[in-house]
């Protein structure tokens, strides 16, 4: 099967870089936060758990606005805290759109991160475990459906370079920008569904089917915009059908 250009970018931007700082927020102190998975492995969980249904870096932020209110991370601290408490703090500082709801799952990922992993988030991926094993335990927490769990997967692969033995269960995530450029290049009909997606993308690299989601992303937001797009200046124009 043909090796098109968008995969072969992304192989290489997985097989050629390091670990690298993830871009989650502007924030240089609240970034840095989000990326220590050696200190606050469970911050980074809990910021997943929270992106649902508003921007991603809205999402990021909450561990580290609670962070401040509390004066603490710490998950032992942490989970000395009611689900009353959570509550209170989420509606007076309107963390998210949901915020009886989302209260609730930080509360229970604090609590199954104590009770299933002794507080130390980090065993969810230790010891190059298995692709579908970090999906599914990511599945595991309340409030966790496949989208969050194929994207935390993927960003823990991908981005922080954390050690898996394979990489088969990890999906891609769709978004709008990912649905409109694979439209674009002509790989799924438009208006197609999110599953249409997600297997044309397995069919497209089956070892690793999430690897192509941040170079999609990245070319839905730089030059497939929704309107004028710049397909001159795009890096797979040559191979796009440019379906618009």
């Amino acid at each position: 099967m043909k090796e098109y250009k968008i995969v072969k970018i992304a192989k290489e931007r997985f097989e050629n870089t390091d670990g690298q700082s993830v871009h989650f927020v502007d924030d240089p102190y609240a970034n840095s936060f989000l990326n220590d998975l050696e200190n606050y492995p469970h911050a980074f969980v809990l910021a997943c758990l929270m992106d649902r249904q508003i921007k991603a870096e809205r999402a990021s932020i909450i561990p580290v606005t609670i962070k401040g209110h509390l004066k603490t991370f710490e998950i032992n601290d942490l989970s000395e805290y009611s689900l009353a408490d959570y509550k209170k703090i989420f509606n007076e500082k309107k963390l998210h759109r949901f915020n009886d709801t989302m209260a609730e799952i930080f509360y229970c990922g604090i609590q199954d991160i104590k009770r299933m992993y002794n507080g130390d988030a980090s065993e969810i991926w230790k010891n190059k475990p298995s692709s579908s094993h970090v999906v599914y335990k990511f599945l595991e927490f309340k409030g966790c459906g496949v989208k969050i769990a194929t994207m935390a997967a993927n960003t823990l692969a991908r981005q922080f370079k954390i050690p898996f033995s394979d990489y088969y269960s990890i999906d891609i995530s769709p978004d709008v920008h990912i649905k409109r450029v694979m439209e674009r290049m002509g790989f799924i009909p438009k208006n197609a569904g999110i599953e249409m997606v997600i297997y044309k993308a397995r069919e497209l690299y089956p070892e690793f089917p999430g690897i192509i989601d941040f170079s999609c992303w990245e070319i839905g937001r730089k030059w497939c915009k929704p309107n004028n797009p710049k397909c001159s200046e795009c890096e797979v124009s040559d191979e796009c059908e440019k379906v618009l």
